[in-house]
C-alpha cells in the first residue's frame, strides 16, 4: 500500500482505492515497526473516495515530517567509476575505489526536512557549480528502532564539479537548499521490496529526452540492512529517518543539468517523482 502526505490530509492507497488515513500526525503514524499491519487495520472500516485520489494527484507533499535524510555513496559499480573519474585531477580517485571494497560503507548527512522538496516542486543546482546531475535512488524509511518499513523515490542532487575538486568538499556538493527530493508517496509493502525492482531516470529538456537510464536494485553491492546497521551504530532518530541507498544511473561526463530541465524518477511499485530544475 501507499501512504501520501497532502495539503488536505494523509491518504492511504490500496488496490487503487484511496482512503483517509484517520490521522494528521505523520511522525506518529509512520514511526511504527508494524506500519503495514497497522494501516491495513485502519482500512477495515474506512470508506474509499475519489476525492482522496484527487488530493494525491494535485496536493501531494514530500512524505516527510521531522525525519532527517541521510545518504549512501558508491554502492553501485557505475557510481564508483564515475566518482573516480571526476576526482582524478585532484588525486582523490583512489578514495572511491577503496570505499567500494571497504567493510564500512560511505554514509553522509543529506538534508534536514525543511530543505526537502516534494512532487512537482523545484530542485536546485548550485550557482557556484558548473557540473550538476540528479541521482535517482531507492530511499528507505527506517523507524526509530532501525526497522525498514517503507520506501520512496529519492533525488540526491549532486554538484560533481565541487566534489571533483576535492572529496572533502562532499558536504558542499550534496547539502544545500533544494538538494533533495522525496516522493510521491511512502510505499509500505508487506514484504521487503523485490531485488528485481527497476529504477528509471528520465531528464526532459525543451520537451525532448536529454537522458534516460535504468538499473535494477539488485546491482547494489551492499544490502539495505547492512547500510542501516552502520547508520544506527551511533545515531538515534526519534521520529525515524530516511536513507538514500546510492545511484547506479549516471549521465555521461559531458552532461550537466540546466535551469528548466524536468527530472523524472520512477521506481517499480512506488511511482514517479517529478521535479523541475531551478
Amino acid at each position: 500500500m501507499k501512504l501520501y502526505k497532502t495539503r488536505s490530509g494523509l491518504v492511504v492507497e490500496q488496490n487503487n482505492l484511496f482512503y483517509l488515513a484517520l490521522s494528521d500526525d505523520w511522525d506518529a503514524l509512520v514511526n511504527r515497526d508494524d506500519l503495514y499491519r497497522f494501516l491495513q487495520a485502519r482500512l477495515a472500516d474506512a470508506q474509499p473516495s475519489d476525492e482522496y485520489r484527487i488530493w494525491t494527484e494535485t496536493q501531494a507533499l514530500a512524505p516527510i515530517g521531522r525525519q532527517e535524510v541521510w545518504a549512501s555513496g558508491v554502492t553501485y559499480l557505475r557510481s564508483r567509476n564515475a566518482r573516480m573519474e571526476e576526482s582524478k585531477k585532484s588525486g582523490g580517485d583512489n578514495f572511491y575505489d577503496r570505499v567500494y571494497d571497504a567493510e564500512r560503507p560511505e554514509l553522509f548527512f543529506k538534508s534536514t526536512p525543511e530543505r526537502v522538496v516534494g512532487p512537482g516542486d523545484a530542485v536546485r543546482i548550485r550557482q557556484d557549480s558548473s557540473w550538476n546531475v540528479p541521482e535517482p535512488e531507492l530511499t528507505l524509511f527506517i523507524t526509530s528502532s532501525g526497522t525498514i518499513v517503507g520506501y520512496t523515490c529519492g533525488n540526491d542532487m549532486s554538484s560533481r564539479s565541487i566534489e571533483g575538486e576535492n572529496p572533502l568538499y562532499l558536504p558542499q556538493a550534496k547539502t544545500y537548499d533544494g538538494s533533495a527530493a522525496l516522493g510521491p508517496c511512502l510505499y509500505v509493502p508487506e514484504l521487503p521490496i523485490s531485488p528485481e525492482t527497476q529504477i528509471r531516470l528520465d531528464i526532459i529538456r525543451d520537451d525532448q529526452a536529454a537522458f534516460s537510464g535504468t538499473i535494477a536494485i539488485d546491482q547494489m553491492k551492499r544490502q539495505h540492512t547492512e547500510l542501516v546497521s552502520y547508520l544506527f551504530r551511533e545515531c538515534s532518530f526519534a521520529a525515524g529517518c530516511y536513507l538514500m541507498t546510492g545511484t547506479g544511473i549516471v549521465p555521461p561526463d559531458n552532461f550537466t543539468l540546466r535551469d528548466g530541465d524536468v527530472v523524472r524518477i520512477t521506481i517499480d511499485g512506488i511511482g514517479t517523482l517529478e521535479n523541475i530544475v531551478r
